[in-house]
């Protein structure tokens, strides 16, 4: 039996053939491989869906803004009409400013950095949740005075921390430590829950006091504090 003998110009058909073949089987897979991620998204979207989520609610979600520098140069902060902090975003990679009527200012390190590295967010809302960061003030201190006074009063409200000035008091009772102070904001009666853990003594040497619900108090000159009142808390120091 005769062999078949395969020209030079037929291998070469055959391999362009098996190539085209296999760029075929490649994109059929990608396509594939789109339609099943598509699916697995509408599906995602779904059960989204069944919990409560709206359709504007499940886009923000995939549409979280970049947190940015916040500098003097791209960002002017006033008060509006209706008494709120606002802000103005001026980005190169935008044509417009972006105004935003209503901002939260949240510091990152209340005790120790109070000046620095200050959240800008927006505010949270029952629809959307937890407002996303607009940005970050390297030091508020960069910026102009009035700047300043207005963001530090909306910081001084939001971390009220009034002065421990005389402990008339210290009681123990049913785990919990009660105790009746004077402070800058008058007369109180606090709870510890675990006062080893609620005093707490910073760098600077100032006494922070942190109450069972949250509330924080501070002694900012230990050495100049009234000596009685000292004695009743030195063990917790």
């Amino acid at each position: 039996m005769a062999q078949q003998v395969i020209t030079k110009e037929e291998k070469k058909n055959v391999a362009e053939e098996a190539k085209e073949a296999k760029k075929d089987k490649k994109d059929n897979a990608s396509a594939e491989e789109i339609e099943k991620l598509k699916k697995e998204a509408e599906e995602a979207k779904k059960a989204l869906d069944e919990v409560g989520q709206t359709p504007d609610e499940i886009e923000a979600m995939f549409n979280k803004r970049e947190s940015v520098a916040l500098t003097p140069d791209n960002c002017r902060f006033y008060r509006s009409e209706g008494g709120l902090i606002s802000m103005e975003l001026t980005l190169p990679e935008k044509s417009e400013a972006e105004q935003f009527e209503r901002i939260v200012v949240l510091r990152s390190f209340p005790i120790s950095n109070p000046d620095e590295y200050i959240s800008i967010r927006e505010p949270s809302t029952r629809r959307r949740g937890n407002g996303s960061e607009i940005g970050l003030i390297r030091d508020i201190r960069d910026f102009d005075e009035a700047t300043v006074k207005l963001l530090n009063e909306e910081l001084d409200r939001r971390y009220f921390t009034p002065e421990l000035l005389k402990i008339y008091s210290l009681k123990e009772k049913f785990g919990y430590l009660y105790c009746e102070a004077e402070t800058s904001a008058g007369r109180i009666t606090f709870v510890l829950n675990n006062p080893y853990s609620n005093f707490r003594t910073l760098e600077d040497h100032r006494v922070l006091i942190s109450d069972i619900d949250g509330n924080a108090f501070m002694i900012k000159d230990p050495e100049n504090f009234d000596k009685a009142s000292l004695k009743k808390i030195e063990i917790y120091l």
